[in-house]
């Protein structure tokens, strides 16, 4: 049996790409999943849970050590929760408790779309749902600008709308210090991968609300407790809304599982525990 703090290593060959993933603890199954975000990403929060959890984690396709037979492959919601079903029916020890955060969130409500006799709870947590908007046109315009920004050589800026947009508040320099200057190539090929193939596919992608609706899988649709006013708090909001149920709080904001695992965890088990 493996301890918490270490993880089983594997890859799983999918249509299109090779996907990495890990697996720590032993217990009910709970898959955490990003987009773009990778199971480095989730790992801290992964040790904890994993004293009584078996815990999947991964890198979606084309980021970090999941390659893509075509590179220039665009990474949908669809494509990920397809990836995802196939990984959940490897390990077999489903039905499983998904967590999905930013991007991920989208991943998991197109799994219970589709696979919902893998899940038993879905929780999506701040999805950034642009075409649940009333004024999805200005957004969309606007993410095609970052990206356009973004593709045309000026990082700062594309992140500097980005924030913007996301209604994050950014200290004066710290842009400068987390994109600026000599950065890891890899941290850079996942960057431009997610600019240019990702960010647009995953925040025009609509949920079919009928079908999550109808679905007999737990949906929790999670908010950032500090992440009023942002953008994904309206996104997961409206979601909430039309599915009837109320949002559930989760500590920190649209990264508080990677900001302060040690808080989103007993709070994350609550959930999973609630019937």
């Amino acid at each position: 049996m493996n301890s918490p703090s270490t993880a089983t290593t594997g890859t799983l060959q999918v249509p299109g790409a090779r996907l990495h993933y890990e697996a720590r603890g032993r217990g009910p199954l709970v898959a955490l999943v990003g987009a773009p975000m990778d199971a480095d990403s989730f790992a801290p929060l992964a040790d904890l849970l994993a004293t009584d959890h078996t815990v999947l984690t991964t890198d979606p396709r084309g980021i970090n050590r999941s390659p893509l037979d075509d590179p220039d492959q665009d990474s949908t919601p669809d494509l990920r929760a397809d990836d995802l079903s196939r990984l959940l029916a490897h390990l077999d020890a489903g039905p499983a408790a998904v967590l999905g955060s930013s991007g991920g969130a989208n991943t998991v409500l197109a799994l219970a779309q589709t696979h919902a006799d893998q899940v038993h709870t879905v929780i999506a947590h701040e999805p950034p749902l642009n075409e649940l908007l009333d004024d999805r046109d200005q957004v969309n315009a606007a993410t095609d600008d970052m990206i356009a920004t973004y593709l045309g050589g000026d990082v700062l800026g594309a992140w500097g709308k980005f924030m913007a947009q996301a209604g994050i508040v950014v200290p004066e320099g710290v842009l400068e210090m987390m994109f600026g200057g000599e950065r890891d190539p890899r941290h850079v090929a996942d960057e431009r991968r997610w600019f240019a193939h990702e960010l647009r596919a995953t925040t025009r992608w609509k949920p079919d609300l009928d079908a999550l609706r109808a679905a007999e899988t737990r949906i929790v649709v999670g908010i950032g407790a500090d992440s009023a006013g942002q953008h994904c708090d309206r996104t997961s909001r409206v979601l909430a809304a039309e599915l009837g149920v109320e949002p559930t709080l989760f500590p920190g904001d649209h990264t508080g599982f990677a900001d302060n695992p040690a808080e989103f965890a007993p709070r994350l088990r609550e959930v999973l525990s609630a019937k």
